[in-house]
């Protein structure tokens, strides 16, 4: 289904708007620098703070400008169902090849209602649904016999999902319940190496964002089972892994990306405020170790 290296992308912003040209220059240098996919519109793009009419539109603007070279997992996410619905109902139209979905944030849903959010979803929407366990975000966790329980209902609906919990035993747990050909990719970069080892096939990840060479070699190097490759990669790029969260996410990966990129703003929305001089010390080191600047 899915597999290498596919960045989270951020959401440029330019005094207060979304940066529609910096976008479009993000899209196709991530394509031209080896990415295998894209995800607009997830945690790391700020979703939560874009309008319905700004969240479509990244999406649009998104897939129009990888035109066919890559597809677009467009974040579908929501804590209202029914809103969910509408972004991959709208995903779909645009041309998104798949729509991640989060748990349900705040309302903090039981494991039969997210069984009946996700039924629901896949129901309504012919938009194939890649699963998005977050719980240190979302506090709901969706657990493994929850994962098994809708991929035995919904096979050609629920095609993949990007574990973000932190706990390797579950790409195990996942292949003993689904199959091994289910998609697993991992949600943390800095265990995307141990997550690939157990049956992962790749990772939705931030530090794509500012390193897709690095990233999609890394993944390239894992694929081929060159272990030694695959080491020395994860080692340059472990640093950066960590930065990318020495404050609050995204706005590290913001900063870094002002440092590699000509003409981009480190801009987030509130209530986030600019990374703090601590965490942009961190990220200059990060990018130097790994020879980005």
């Amino acid at each position: 289904m899915f597999s290498g290296s596919i960045p989270a992308l951020v959401t440029p912003f330019r005094d207060g708007s979304f940066d529609e040209a910096t976008f479009r220059r993000l899209v196709d240098w991530q394509i031209d620098q080896g990415s295998s996919a894209l995800v607009p519109c997830g945690t790391t793009g700020e979703a939560s703070t874009l309008s319905n009419a700004e969240h479509h539109r990244v999406i649009e603007v998104c897939v129009e400008q990888a035109a066919g070279r890559v597809p677009v997992i467009a974040g579908c996410g929501s804590n209202d169902t029914r809103n969910a619905l509408l972004h991959m109902n709208f995903s779909k139209k645009a041309g998104a090849a798949a729509g991640l979905c989060v748990a349900p944030y705040y309302n903090r849903p039981s494991q039969a209602g997210l069984i009946a959010h996700f039924s629901f979803l896949a129901e309504n929407s012919d938009l194939p649904i890649v699963l998005y366990n977050v719980p240190g975000r979302t506090v709901t966790d969706i657990e493994d016999e929850t994962v098994i329980e809708l991929v035995r209902r919904y096979p050609d609906r629920i095609v993949a999902i990007k574990d973000a919990s932190g706990d390797l035993s579950r790409v195990a747990d996942h292949r003993m319940g689904i199959g091994r050909d289910f998609c697993q990719l991992s949600g943390n970069d800095e265990l995307w190496l141990p997550h690939s080892a157990a049956g992962g096939s790749g990772a939705i990840s931030v530090t794509a964002n500012v390193a897709p060479k690095l990233c999609a070699e890394f993944h390239d190097a894992i694929a081929a089972n060159e272990l030694a490759k695959a080491r020395e990669l994860n080692d340059r790029l472990f640093p950066l892994h960590y930065a990318m969260f020495s404050d609050a996410s995204p706005a590290p990966v913001k900063y870094a990306l002002s440092r590699v990129m000509e003409d981009v703003t480190d801009e987030v929305r509130l209530p986030l405020v600019p990374a703090s001089e601590a965490s942009r010390r961190a990220v200059d080191e990060a990018l130097e170790f790994a020879g980005l600047i």
